[in-house]
């Protein structure tokens, strides 16, 4: 066979050609944008490895990617969504192991060639070769993501993974599914070698010929007194694993199964070796794939992705305006905000002016910007000099000069309508008639915010999340008079920040500051009952929240809590107005973390501490004992004020479609994503159940329990909403 020929096996989505004695594999799905391991490129992958033992000519093989950015992004998750049972799955996952066995086990060596994300089943099969080059680029990352979809890594990922690195430095990976950067994986030996891109197939088929000509093969990195102690050591290994579960269950309160499921399997391996390892994976795998939490995961994952495709407005493909491109944008006041989304901008190419009134405000924000690039240099994703770079993309002013080239223009100043009305009219005559003028505003609707405007079809708001270079999601929010040209020129700005966006149409509070208020506002009633303040956020987190209310409140600011409070007070009256504790929380101008002082204490640091037991006096109110609070009762008031709330959002139409409501509550003010969203969680106990426990809290506590019209007519129609 000469070199460069096309074998005959293989398959659509593999193509295949020798270099010399080399056979180069590429994966390449077509009419994908990444690569993912389906039945049918598993099927095929079996014929090259018939192909490669019975051709003696073949010294060595290469697998590589056909695609541009990515290596290969894991299992095919559709296939996955279909399994009925979890002897389905276990049969899935054998399938997997079994192929990945024969590949370890090849006639010739084989080396992966990898070039950008290398995730969950295709670092499996990465772990499979013989041998592993990656390219010196940010694209590439490896990762084991398979318990952020509630199941665990089912191709070997389990035992392959702890003997190549190491024990703690797998159970890192596989318990949280937090990825690594290419040089990194080269530091803890999970590839042997990292090239420039432009070598790197050609040191691939250097390497796998070498290997083939010598037979050598490559083993673990293993050395030191700490892998002596844990990796070969019974009595270090029981260490590991039991601090391991114990900060499983204290970062997951036992709501997700999965990471707990993955560390059994891991241990199976050391305890009874390579094969029982595989088969305890398999059987973990299955039951893992068919659980309730699994399969709230994977709709989130489905719902994200299906919202990177959407424009953000109705129509055929062929009707739908484009996006304005946007290569500079204005903001508007460097607050904590605006310099937060002046941070995230420059990351992604975009040369930002950004506005205030003088030096020192300007100066601040330049430093908070400065801050956020110092956070990534300090973890090593970016270099110093690439931090200087970024910064030079920022240019700060105290007029509107350089507005006249913004092709967006973000206000981010207080959230006060007139300051926000001065703003509008000042900047509108220095920008051209084409830009997209926002207003990052959580809770003032923005038809108000329009009033003054001379374009009002170009004003709409994207509410970004805070901390904004961390927090995923954006909340677009149209007004009746929004263009749509408008819209999907800031959802695809939004995209390409990395934000999980929404688009919500305009009302006071839109959709996730509306829905946290009700949640919020019972909290602060349970408060004036008496109920312990730590009582609360502990029934809360119970339930699955990040954090609890009166923490998280300390957290955002309590004044800008009685800010929110007050705007829908006023636009929804009793259901919606604040406790009487909050009222005198806001009054005594306690503002939590960010000012030293809130319902927890709070050290020079900003560290948090106890309950502050000033604030039961402050608020009036007598502290129950603890054996008079209910646990449940507490969460149920707390998450029925939101669920209403959502449902309200639908009804009214300022949300478009359950998927946005619950995408935009897990991803934005921490709904638990193991029950899917709040209209996941409604279809899951029961619309009829959902209103039957509303109206018993309603007769306490009317209007606040009082159901939308909408859950009673899917209570009476025995509806879902999915």
């Amino acid at each position: 066979m000469t070199a460069g020929a096309q074998l005959t096996t293989g398959g659509p989505s593999l193509a295949t050609r020798l270099d010399g004695d080399v056979l180069i594999v590429t994966v390449d799905r077509p009419g994908e944008a990444v690569n993912t391991l389906s039945a049918s490129l598993i099927g095929e992958l079996e014929g090259i490895f018939l192909r490669v033992d019975d051709d003696q000519l073949i010294k060595g093989m290469v697998l590589t990617s056909g695609k541009p950015d990515s290596f290969i992004a894991g299992a095919d998750i559709e296939e996955f969504r279909n399994v009925q049972s979890a002897v389905e799955a276990e049969r899935m996952s054998r399938m997997g192991q079994d192929v990945l066995v024969r590949l370890e086990r090849l006639r010739v060596p084989v080396v992966a060639a990898i070039h950008g994300p290398c995730l969950g089943g295709g670092m499996e099969m990465a772990l499979a070769c013989r041998y592993r080059v990656c390219s010196d680029d940010s694209k590439t990352t490896f990762a084991a993501p398979e318990v952020q979809l509630g199941i665990i890594p089912g191709m070997g990922g389990t035992q392959r993974l702890p003997r190549r690195v190491g024990l703690q430095a797998a159970l890192d990976m596989i318990l949280t599914g937090r990825s690594i950067r290419a040089r990194r994986a080269l530091q803890m030996g999970l590839v042997e070698e990292m090239v420039h891109p432009a070598i790197l197939l050609d040191i691939a088929v250097t390497r796998a010929r070498s290997l083939g000509s010598s037979g050598k093969r490559t083993g673990p990195r293993l050395s030191g007194p700490t892998s002596l102690l844990l990796e070969h050591n019974p009595f270090g290994r029981r260490v590991v694993f039991s601090k391991a579960r114990a900060s499983v269950m204290q970062k997951t309160h036992g709501h997700y199964p999965a990471p707990l499921a993955a560390l059994a399997a891991v241990e199976a391996g050391y305890a009874r070796g390579m094969e029982a390892g595989l088969r305890e994976e398999a059987r973990l795998f299955g039951e893992m794939a068919v659980t309730d939490v699994s399969r709230q995961l994977v709709f989130l994952f489905f719902a994200s992705n299906s919202l990177k495709k959407d424009p953000g407005v109705s129509g055929t493909p062929a009707h739908l305006p484009a996006p304005r491109a946007v290569r500079r944008i204005g903001v508007l006041g460097s607050g904590f905000m605006g310099a937060g989304i002046a941070s995230i901008a420059i990351q992604h190419d975009t040369v930002v002016r950004l506005k205030d009134t003088d030096a020192a405000h300007l100066g601040k924000g330049l430093a908070a910007i400065r801050g956020v690039l110092d956070e990534r240099v300090s973890r090593r994703q970016i270099t110093r000099a690439q931090a200087d770079d970024l910064m030079t993309l920022v240019g700060p002013t105290t007029d509107y000069s350089g507005f006249e080239a913004a092709d967006l223009v973000i206000e981010a100043v207080f959230e006060e309508l007139g300051l926000k009305h001065r703003v509008l009219e000042e900047a509108e005559p220095a920008i051209r008639r084409a830009t997209v003028y926002a207003s990052n505003t959580s809770t003032i609707p923005i038809t108000a915010i329009a009033e003054v405007a001379q374009h009002p079809e170009r004003v709409l708001g994207m509410h970004f999340f805070s901390p904004v270079h961390r927090m995923p999601l954006l909340e677009v929010i149209a007004t009746p008079l929004t263009s749509p040209e408008a819209t999907v020129t800031a959802v695809a700005y939004g995209k390409r920040l990395g934000k999980t966006v929404i688009v919500v149409n305009d009302g006071p509070g839109f959709y996730t500051t509306r829905t946290l208020s009700a949640y919020m506002n019972e909290a602060g009633r349970l408060l004036d009952e008496g109920i312990p303040i730590d009582a609360i956020d502990a029934a809360l987190v119970d339930f699955g929240f990040p954090v609890g209310p009166i923490t998280l409140l300390d957290e955002v600011g309590i004044d800008v809590g009685g800010k929110v409070g007050a705007v829908l007070a006023d636009a929804f009256g009793a259901r919606m107005a604040p406790s009487e504790a909050m009222r005198r929380v806001v009054a005594a101008g306690r503002t939590g973390r960010k000012g030293g002082s809130g319902f927890y204490e709070y050290d020079e640091s900003g560290e948090k501490g106890d309950v502050d037991d000033s604030v039961y006096q402050l608020i009036g109110a007598t502290r129950r004992a603890a054996a008079d609070i209910v646990s449940a009762e507490i969460s149920q008031r707390c998450v029925l004020a939101m669920l209403n709330e959502a449902a309200l959002c639908l009804q009214e139409g300022i949300l478009r479609s359950p998927r946005d409501g619950d995408v935009g509550a897990v991803f934005g003010i921490g709904f638990p994503p193991f029950r899917g969203g709040p209209f996941r969680y409604v279809d899951s106990v029961g619309a009829n159940e959902i209103v039957e426990r509303m109206e018993e809290l309603n007769v306490r506590f009317d209007p606040r329990f009082r159901p939308a019209e909408l859950l009673l007519d899917m209570a009476r129609d025995r509806r879902t909403f999915y």
